[in-house]
């Protein structure tokens, strides 16, 4: 019997480990407001439409007045309206190199036919919202069912496009110029909708400016707060990572290119309400403006990250650039290559605020 005194002693339970210090883990940490408001895609954007709007402020003394600044917001909302959906495929890991063109056809094909069959005005414009959305669906359907890049088959479609353009428009009207449709039935409601001004403070506002705002809204609530949101930043990052985990990437591409119809339908009918007829080589490079602005706003071209603010403000800067050099008397022959230094500047800006966010 082994005596009590040389009994073991029962072992001392182990203290707790001490608690990790306050945000000593990377992981675990709360970044602060300045991090998270950095990591944002647009605030780089934002650093450059600052930087851009003091520019021509100072240099063009015009470009002060309230006037001066719904022209700007008018330009900015044409090219907006289309840069918006642009963003949200991009952010969807793909491209649509017949956006420019698509905006014509939508114009010329409520024009055409109700001109032609002399029909009221709405006719044409449901009509030409069913051949947008088509022609979007039909850009979708063959990337998901074909597998190639949406680059080819977007710019096959901006050919083909731009033929039937010209080709059907001499076709009906004999000229590469739609007839006037201004003395048709409808045509003053579908003018109030798509092409009208609203007094504001003693301004005259296009009411594209109110829609492009809309619209932006309505684009941040569906990528921020919606299933498809959802599915876009996934099926830009990884589709074959986001279809494992049952994400309907077939339809969700397709959706992303029917959004580039719907508005380029809306873009068409500004014009072809404001201007009452349409040229059919009209659209061709505008693409490019519309990725332009979207890429400025923050949209990566690898798909996966971006904003639908980041391409109101992209569309803005366009809207200041193109509108300042008028104001401050230049030659517009600058334009290009001012939006071109906007460019580059702007992706620099985006690019150095991404790794300061992530930066420890």
């Amino acid at each position: 019997m082994i005596p009590v005194s040389q009994a073991a002693a029962p072992a001392a339970s182990p203290s707790p480990p001490a608690a990790p210090a306050s945000g000593a883990d990377g992981r675990t940490a709360e970044r602060s407001l300045l991090r998270r408001t950095l990591a944002r895609p647009e605030i780089g954007a934002l650093i450059a439409a600052v930087a851009v709007y003091l520019f021509f402020f100072a240099v063009a003394p015009s470009f002060r007045e309230a006037g001066s600044l719904a022209t700007v917001l008018y330009q900015a909302s044409v090219m907006g309206i289309m840069a918006l959906p642009v963003a949200l495929l991009m952010i969807g890991g793909e491209f649509d190199l017949s956006a420019g063109v698509a905006v014509t056809a939508s114009a010329l094909t409520a024009s055409m036919f109700s001109f032609q069959l002399s029909m009221n005005v709405w006719t044409g414009v449901a009509v030409a919202l069913v051949v947008s959305l088509g022609i979007g669906a039909l850009n979708g359907y063959m990337l998901v069912k074909t597998g190639l890049p949406s680059f080819l088959i977007t710019l096959a479609t901006f050919l083909m496009l731009q033929g039937l353009n010209l080709a059907v428009t001499k076709i009906f009207t004999g000229n590469v110029a739609t007839d006037s449709i201004s003395d048709m039935d409808g045509f003053d409601q579908a003018r109030a909708v798509f092409a009208s001004e609203i007094g504001v403070g003693g301004v005259q506002l296009k009411v594209t400016v109110l829609w492009w705002l809309g619209f932006a809204a309505l684009a941040t609530w569906v990528l921020l707060r919606t299933r498809l949101g959802n599915w876009t930043f996934a099926v830009g990052g990884n589709k074959d990572s986001a279809r494992a985990v049952g994400v309907p990437v077939a339809f969700t591409k397709i959706a992303l290119f029917m959004a580039v119809g719907f508005g380029a339908w809306f873009t068409g009918m500004h014009l072809l309400f404001s201007f009452n007829a349409v040229q059919s080589g009209e659209g061709v490079g505008n693409e490019f403006l519309y990725i332009i602005a979207a890429v400025i706003g923050g949209c990566l071209l690898t798909g996966g990250y971006g904003s639908a603010i980041g391409s109101v403000i992209g569309a803005f800067i366009f809207g200041m650039v193109s509108q300042g050099i008028v104001y401050a008397n230049w030659n517009p022959d600058w334009f290009k290559f001012f939006l071109g230094v906007m460019l580059l500047i702007a992706t620099l800006v985006n690019l150095w605020v991404r790794r300061t966010a992530t930066r420890r």
